[in-house]
């Protein structure tokens, strides 16, 4: 007994190794791909110009929004079911989920594929951008790809390796970018419209999608071989990323005799069934950020022609909106790489019923984001415009720029608070909450876009978040009966922004003046770039000075972070900023 009990122990923590392994790697390949992501929005402006900004800015939420909608949550049904199977010994009845859930893709993802293509005059028109309908065209062609990519993804994903779908996403970004400045420099040199280079702009995705589905298509292949050439059990969990505590891959028809328990097997019919069963509550409670972020496509370019511009002007004036976007997007991607750990962290302390664990865990989450999200968004805000002009050339749309800065922080609370909601089982709520943020963008966005142009769409995204995120907090505090201290969570953090303002402003005034009295003479965009840079720094460090001595931040907090253990904690110690 004690032998075999120790063995359940050391399976335990083999299978506890590589789902923390599996975790970390797909965690590093989704911030990686997001990173590229997001970058690229940048030197895309910078190449192409705001009135194709504008156009890719319009399109490419229409293609996420339809993209969720084509795979309606069947990667994380897959998953389910594939690891169900593999647990019991069904290994051919996971292949077997693998066939039919592709199928069913392929079916819905050719479906929307027609809706895009055929349907794009229609969805430009009622954009009210006649101009994207080439690239809503364009990106329609990823739709015959990506589920099927998709559903081989959930597919490993469920044997818990994770290796196949980070290196897909990793090649299917790195693609889409190449083959988007491939295509724009093309364009661009030939002198072709805004709507064509938009298009090539938008044909990056479906070239990415070739690519990561060439690279899950590989992986398959090389089980498929690999199980015909009937290899050990070794090599099996090696292809898979398994242990033997693990589930274990597919294997070949005379083992599956021999190895899988009997099962009684469901029908296709059922099957499909129960997938859509499963998929389509994933599918709703998904869509509903890509919703929130498709409203402007649908509401801002014709909302603008009310302001007295006409459709190019339009899309011009939605491009300069949209150079805060990519920075505010990074903030919410670090939000989000914490948020992967801190679900099942929260769902763990709440099964063990270790209430002051519960409680100490929320509380420094929410801590940690209020402190990062506020000076993100008050940094972003005060440097608006010389942050725009390093990045996209141009000071035009500087004050959209500072009025959007501060969705970051209520973007980044809401998806904290939301993942504790989750971590809670209060899965649909943070769905909801964002739903109805996007009723306010909605309406806030007509009635402020005609009076102020896309200095109200930047106000009334700020409304639409802070609604979404405050539901969310509030929401997360009830749930788990936290009271914040007003004094050290409020007003000390307050106080240490307005100390940060002040260097900044220092900063963005005396600078200049500076490099003048010392007849050091820059380019508009350099300047621009060494006041943001030297704006950055300076900020940061006073900001993380005035945590320290007010008391924000303690010794017993920074005594968690393996980084600062030892030497710099005695140093920060020692000069007497630490309580």
């Amino acid at each position: 007994m004690k032998e075999k009990a120790q063995a359940q122990g050391r399976e335990a923590r083999q299978t506890g190794a590589v789902l923390l392994r599996g975790a970390a790697v797909l965690g590093a390949a989704a911030v990686l791909s997001k990173l590229i992501g997001t970058m690229q929005k940048i030197p895309l402006q910078n190449v192409a110009g705001d009135e194709v900004f504008g156009i890719y800015n319009a399109v490419y939420p229409l293609y996420i929004l339809i993209l969720f909608l084509a795979t309606a949550g069947f990667p994380i049904v897959v998953s389910k079911f594939v690891s169900e199977h593999a647990s019991a010994g069904r290994y051919e009845e996971g292949r077997r989920v693998l066939k039919v859930s592709a199928a069913v893709l392929v079916v819905s993802g050719f479906l929307f594929f027609l809706f895009l293509y055929f349907g794009s005059g229609w969805l430009a028109d009622l954009m009210g951008a006649t101009q994207t309908g080439m690239a809503i065209r364009s990106v329609s062609f990823a739709l015959l790809l990506v589920p099927v990519m998709s559903a081989l993804r959930g597919y490993y994903q469920g044997y818990q390796n994770m290796i196949p779908t980070a290196v897909s996403q990793v090649f299917e970004q790195t693609v889409r970018v190449v083959t988007m400045f491939a295509l724009l420099l093309f364009f661009v040199h030939y002198g072709y419209g805004a709507d064509w280079i938009a298009a090539g702009a938008t044909f990056g995705s479906v070239m990415g999608a070739v690519a990561g589905l060439l690279v899950m298509l590989y992986y398959d292949r090389r089980e498929r071989l690999r199980r015909k050439a009937g290899q050990t059990r070794a090599e099996r969990e090696d292809l898979y990323g398994g242990t033997a505590a693990g589930p274990r891959p597919a294997v070949d028809a005379a083992d599956a005799k021999t190895q899988e328990a009997p099962y009684e097997r469901e029908t296709t019919g059922s099957l499909v069934r129960r997938l859509l069963l499963y998929a389509l509550p994933i599918c709703l409670g998904t869509i509903a950020l890509p919703i929130l972020t498709m409203v402007d496509s649908f509401t801002v370019p014709r909302l603008l022609m009310r302001y007295g511009l006409d459709e190019s002007g339009a899309l011009y004036q939605f491009g300069l909106y949209n150079h805060g976007l990519p920075l505010v997007q990074l903030v919410a991607m670090i939000a989000s790489s914490m948020s992967a750990a801190l679900v099942p962290a929260i769902a763990e302390a709440k099964y063990k019923g270790d209430a002051a664990l519960l409680l100490g865990r929320t509380v420094m989450s929410l801590r940690i984001t209020w402190l990062i999200g506020l000076a993100a968004s008050v940094g972003l805000s005060v440097l608006a415009e010389p942050i725009n002009m390093m990045l996209f050339k141009s000071a035009e749309g500087s004050m959209s720029m500072a009025i959007l800065a501060y969705t970051a922080l209520f973007s980044t609370l809401n998806i904290i608070a939301g993942s504790i909601l989750q971590g809670f089982g209060a899965v649909a709520a943070p769905a909801l909450y964002l739903l109805a943020a996007a009723a306010v963008k909605v309406a806030a966005n007509a009635a402020l876009v005609p009076r102020w142009g896309i200095d109200g769409a930047a106000a009334a995204a700020v409304a639409a978040y802070a609604l979404a995120g405050g539901l969310a907090l509030a929401h997360a505090l009830r749930a788990t009966g936290v009271t914040p201290a007003v004094g050290r969570a409020v007003i000390k953090p307050l106080l240490c922004i307005g100390l940060m303002t002040a260097a900044l402003l220092a900063v963005t005034h005396g600078l200049p003046a500076l490099l003048g009295a010392l007849r050091l003479s820059l380019p508009p965009r350099g300047l621009a770039a060494a006041v943001a840079l030297a704006g950055v720094a300076v900020g940061a460090l006073v900001y993380a000075l005035a945590l320290l001595k007010l008391g924000v931040v303690t010794s017993a907090e920074l005594a968690h972070i393996p980084q600062l253990r030892g030497k710099p904690l005695a140093l920060l110690r020692r000069t007497r900023l630490l309580r």
